[in-house]
């Protein structure tokens, strides 16, 4: 009879010290929950934290002085959380997340994994939550906008002309881009804006999206306000000017000789069709065209012999196109003074860019050189030499036709301190503020630049019905966007 051995392998075990329960031998001979009963590697790390936050600017406060954007449970907050954990350098980090919570709450819970070194090569692993206590601060810069006087820095935006429309909309394009969003204040002058700021950094950002939408030149000063000899240290005051090109559209202008070789022998007597960051003119009587950079311009500038509050009513009585170029045709056209009519016969032929749109019975507005008189030296140098047309045409008129209900379209305002001396915007007074309205109106290209907002409670065959069967230019509903009302 033959045995067959069968090794057997059993574990050694040992008993814990503490509560004698069978274990397997480790390097503190106690079992996991005595372990855990005598020994927290959770000790020094903060249960609960408070982190500041700025209602004004929606920022939070990383210590010792700096304020972060950060959006709800963002890999952002939560390293400025981490930060705020004072312990976790002697342990190691595992894993780290956020725990819901309600928004408005005021808490925001993380979820921490940890390792620490118990005893020797003993290592143990903890769950535990950190709950953040949100508390509110204002920041400084939200307390220096609040504040009066404090700004440290002004942007001054001027153009020398009589009217307001250019700022207008350049009010729309700051208000499309947000341009405004770090400004103090925003006041209005006599002939500009001043855009006060409480940083020259933001000063300077606001520069230069001026320089890119409008053609301008800026220049900077500073001044001192406050020395310390014993510390070195200065407070100033900076200033910068910006001046906007004082040409606009629809004005007449001429062309200084030497401006005039440079873009290839033009005629000099142009009209303004549009003004960007380059200067766009039109030869009307040939179709010339001529762009100027705004770098050029104040090399030699030159301003305007007229501008649109010197335009003329005419009636069209004849018209006859011609050949076309771009968006212009050139067209032959008769036409006599509105304010000549049961008066007397008299009518002029001129050559115009405006032949696409123009038919008899049309109001035309345009320049009449021939009872005008203009201070500029060099136009009646030229005068003296060339024949110059009686009549400039410039666009056509719809006053005649457009009705006096409501628009159903609006445009925002920037929230700025007003002189009392200007009528207030939008009121039958502000011809300046109707003007470029109608502008919009008539010019697609000018009001695709900006937001365009729907009047409440306009429905789309109100603004269908107000022009039907009525030849005035319109905003289509396409173009509307709904404002955003948060109650």
């Amino acid at each position: 009879m033959s045995h067959e051995y069968i090794p057997t392998t059993t574990t050694q075990r040992i008993l814990c010290c503490e509560c004698g329960v069978a274990i397997e031998p480790n390097a503190a001979n106690m079992c996991l929950n005595c372990i855990r009963s005598r020994v927290d590697i959770t000790e020094g790390i903060p249960k609960q934290i408070v982190v500041n936050f700025c209602r004004g600017c929606e920022r939070y406060l990383a210590p010792p002085a700096q304020w972060l954007p950060c959006a709800l449970e963002s890999k952002e907050l939560l390293s400025l959380l981490l930060k705020r954990m004072k312990g976790l350098s002697k342990v190691r980090l595992i894993d780290a997340g956020f725990v819901w919570t309600e928004p408005h709450s005021k808490r925001i819970k993380v979820k921490l994994t940890i390792q620490k070194e118990a005893f020797a090569a003993t290592i143990l692993q903890q769950t535990f939550v950190v709950e953040a206590v949100v508390a509110n601060q204002q920041c400084s810069d939200c307390a220096r906008r609040e504040a009066k006087n404090t700004w440290n820095t002004v942007v001054q935006v001027r153009q020398k002309v009589e009217h307001k429309r250019t700022f207008l909309y350049l009010e729309q394009l700051i208000l499309k881009h947000q341009a405004h969003r770090d400004t103090v204040n925003i006041k209005t002058v006599r002939e500009g804006i001043d855009f006060f700021f409480d940083s020259r950094s933001h000063a300077i950002k606001f520069v230069d999206f001026l320089q890119a939408v409008v053609p301008a030149r800026s220049k900077s000063s500073e001044q001192l306000i406050t020395q310390d000899v014993h510390s070195g240290e200065s407070t100033y005051k900076f200033t910068f000017s910006v001046e906007i090109v004082p040409i606009c559209k629809d004005d007449l202008v001429f062309l200084p000789g030497k401006t005039a070789r440079h873009l290839g022998g033009v005629n000099p007597i142009v009209l303004c069709t549009r003004v960007g960051t380059t200067l766009h003119f039109v030869e009307p009587t040939a179709l010339a065209k001529a762009d100027i950079p705004t770098h050029l311009y104040w090399r030699d500038p030159f301003l305007s012999l007229a501008a649109t509050n010197d335009l003329v009513e005419f009636y069209v009585l004849d018209v006859e196109t011609g050949r076309s170029s771009g968006k212009n045709c050139f067209a032959d056209v008769q036409v006599a003074r509105a304010s000549d009519f049961g008066r007397n016969t008299q009518s002029f032929h001129c050559r115009t860019h405006l032949g696409f749109i123009l038919k008899p019975g049309d109001v035309v507005l345009g320049y009449d050189l021939s009872t005008s008189n203009f201070n500029n030296v060099e136009f009646t140098e030229y005068t003296i030499r060339h024949e110059i047309p009686d009549v400039i045409l410039v666009r056509k008129s719809y006053d005649h036709l457009r009705r006096s209900g409501k628009r159903k379209w609006k445009l925002k305002q920037l929230a700025m301190d007003v002189d009392e001396m200007e009528p207030a915007r939008g009121t039958p007074t502000d011809r300046d503020y109707e003007r470029f309205m109608q502008e919009l109106e008539e010019d697609q290209e000018m009001r695709s630049a900006i937001n365009l907002y729907r009047q409440p409670q306009t429905a789309a065959m109100d603004i269908i019905s107000d022009v039907e069967d009525v030849e005035v230019p319109r905003v289509s509903l396409e173009e509307l966007l709904e404002e955003l009302v948060i109650e």
